[in-house]
């Protein structure tokens, strides 16, 4: 197995095409030929991280943070960064980072993780990403409708907001005439053929729509077939920052601060004040200050996040409550997401849990 296999794999759920355009997400060492021991998941790659991989016979590292965020212009390892990177050069091993792609995902996302374990239900995209979407229509026989939708849905198309596996099908007749090097099992050349078809439409991103129709190809009788793709302006409600949903039940505030602390296994929790009962909870991970009006909008009444600044809890206004569980406390959870994707596909294969707790902020009790 090499680094390519397990990378494609995980991009499966979260594309790079959705990482925001300061971001750095992706292989940033190593060959993505190399063959792989076995895989290390942390949330931050550091000097200690590596020695750990080294002692674990891991020669890939998967992080959530990439450890190059902005650019190097040298590599004399002067601070942790370039240690790293030289100390993983060195022992031949790969570091790949899945970052704010992986925040942007409704499905399989680093918010969504966190909403699985508040129990949180009927869960949307706070602020929706601009993405291009198109529809495509598949023409195909009756009888082979099923195998078709199959193909499509397995391939990811089909996926609106919380709902997987939708199309649309509407029956009509199709006709063509063979031309003489045609296959000679789908007609006689140079007489028309009539035949009765289902079109199966469905939406999905552009950038999956290559891949889509060469798995149907595989898989359709008519070594020509008919499709349309049609770019639209719909919104991706599955692509975006942020996520809310309803909790099993409503909450007084104190209650709900003991049952995050509790379900996210947090020492502290920084929080606004908030009297009305609490049902409707906002969750971003990491640095989530930019949403703070958009939780007003959408009435929510707790948001989850992390790295608010003093001035920025004034902003809510009393509104809802709003919630700082920490940076690291609200990210850690997207080992959880990598594992169980490599898991799946290589069942025993060596996936290890990172030891090293990489937190640099620590609690005095």
């Amino acid at each position: 197995m090499q680094v390519k296999d397990i990378t494609s794999l995980i991009e499966k759920i979260a594309p790079l095409q959705y990482q925001e355009n300061y971001d750095n997400a992706g292989l940033i060492v190593g060959s993505s030929e190399m063959d792989v021991s076995g895989i290390l998941l942390c949330l931050d790659s550091t000097e200690r991280v590596v020695d750990e991989a080294i002692e674990m016979d891991c020669n890939l590292i998967i992080a959530h943070h990439p450890i190059v965020f902005k650019g190097l212009k040298k590599l004399n390892g002067k601070n942790y960064v370039e240690r790293t990177i030289l100390k993983a050069i060195r022992h031949n091993i790969a570091i790949y980072a899945m970052h704010t792609n992986l925040d942007n995902m409704l499905h399989n996302g680093v918010n969504t993780k966190i909403a699985e374990k508040l129990e949180l239900s009927r869960l949307k995209i706070i602020q929706p990403k601009v993405d291009t979407l198109c529809k495509l229509a598949v023409y195909t026989p009756i009888e082979n409708a099923e195998d078709i939708k199959n193909v499509l849905f397995d391939s990811g198309a089909g996926h609106i907001g919380n709902y997987s596996e939708c199309s649309f099908e509407s029956q009509g007749n199709g006709s063509f005439k063979p031309g003489a090097a045609a296959n000679p099992t789908i007609g006689t050349h140079g007489q028309r053929q009539n035949l009765s078809e289902i079109k199966i439409e469905v939406l999905l991103p552009m950038h999956q729509v290559s891949q889509v129709l060469n798995n149907v190809r595989a898989v359709h009788p008519y070594e020509e077939f008919a499709y349309d793709i049609i770019q639209i302006n719909n919104t991706n409600q599955t692509i975006g920052a942020g996520i809310y949903g309803d909790l099993p039940k409503p909450m007084e505030g104190t209650q709900f601060l003991k049952y995050i602390k509790e379900k996210l296994n947090l020492q502290v929790v920084r929080h606004t004040a908030f009297e009305k009962p609490i049902k409707t909870v906002a969750i971003c991970g990491g640095s989530g200050s930019f949403l703070i009006q958009n939780i007003k909008q959408i009435k929510a009444d707790a948001y989850v996040t992390a790295d608010i600044k003093y001035h920025e809890f004034f902003d809510v206004e009393n509104q809802y409550m709003l919630c700082d569980i920490g940076h690291y406390e609200s990210e850690i959870y997207t080992l959880e997401i990598f594992f169980k994707e490599i898991k799946e596909k290589y069942p025993t294969f060596a996936v290890i849990f990172c030891k090293e707790n990489t937190n640099p902020i620590q609690y005095f009790k």
